[in-house]
């Protein structure tokens, strides 16, 4: 173990101990499997967008394992160290508590940004991690989920993306999973262009702290962004409990993007805090 690294989860209130250090220092994450409530095959359905060579996507010439080579801007997708999203198949167990989530609900942007549903808050909401504010910008969608935990995946993730006045990055990450309907969710979907480019206001506002789970446990790691330019800049959290979410509403997204989460990434000797 690093001495930096070590400084660092002894900063956090990290529990260490060697097999769980080996365990998430391992070098590979572990093979796929069947996904947790999700079907293993996308429902088919038509692209939002269609994008000319050499523009990224998940599939063909733009496809995750190319990005690297699409743009010099990219070149962290293929070299970085510390890359997301990860298997989440063993954790260092932590006491961390520096976590505050001070969400309001208010009107969304909902857009089809022809790579997900985005959907672009107003000023206002921001969590703090360690003492260190970040405003919430937008959160977004993935089918299936890009985290998995022992390697499988939920049926979806949204990601909360916030930012510091310095630059960094904090993204919550909310496994969805199939159940009851979520009435939050339903504002949004109500709202969900079809067409890449379109935008469209949500008709009223929306509590986006219905769409975290009760329980706050979570894992946290330092990754990066699971998009190019795959910039290394980013704290994540991850919460282990899903929310509920109708087998329909997961259907909508599906039939505009049937897969648009990259593959998981290799650990590289980080460590995954988690807090239970």
């Amino acid at each position: 173990m690093k001495r930096r690294d070590f400084v660092r989860l002894l900063s956090l209130g990290a529990v260490v101990s060697c097999p769980l250090c080996k365990a998430a220092a391992a070098a590979e994450t572990a093979p796929g499997g069947d996904a947790h409530g999700a079907s293993t095959a996308a429902p088919a359905g038509e692209k939002a967008a269609a994008h000319g060579a050499g523009h990224w996507s998940y599939e063909g010439e733009g496809a995750p394992e190319r990005w690297s080579e699409l743009s010099g801007e990219y070149k962290a997708c293929g070299a970085g160290s510390q890359q997301s999203p990860l298997n989440l198949d063993s954790h260092v167990p932590s006491l961390l508590n520096d976590m505050a989530v001070s969400w309001m609900p208010a009107p969304f942007e909902v857009a089809n940004n022809g790579h997900t549903i985005q959907a672009n808050a107003t000023p206002g909401s921001w969590t703090d991690l360690g003492g260190k504010r970040f405003e919430l910008l937008q959160f977004h969608f993935h089918h299936p989920s890009e985290h998995q935990v022992d390697g499988r995946p939920y049926s979806m993730e949204v990601h909360f993306v916030h930012k510091s006045a310095e630059g960094g990055l904090a993204v919550l990450g909310v496994f969805l999973t199939p159940g009851a309907e979520h009435a939050e969710l339903a504002k949004v979907w109500s709202r969900m262009p079809p067409q890449a480019g379109q935008k469209a206001p949500t008709t009223g506002p929306v509590d986006v702290r219905l769409m975290l789970p009760a329980s706050r446990a979570c894992y946290r790691y330092e990754g990066s962004l699971t998009t190019p330019p795959c910039s290394e800049i980013v704290d994540w959290v991850v919460f282990r409990d899903p929310i509920e979410v109708s087998a329909g509403q997961i259907a909508q997204f599906a039939r505009l993007y049937p897969a648009n989460a990259r593959p998981v990434q290799p650990h590289h000797r980080r460590f995954i805090l988690g807090n239970f």
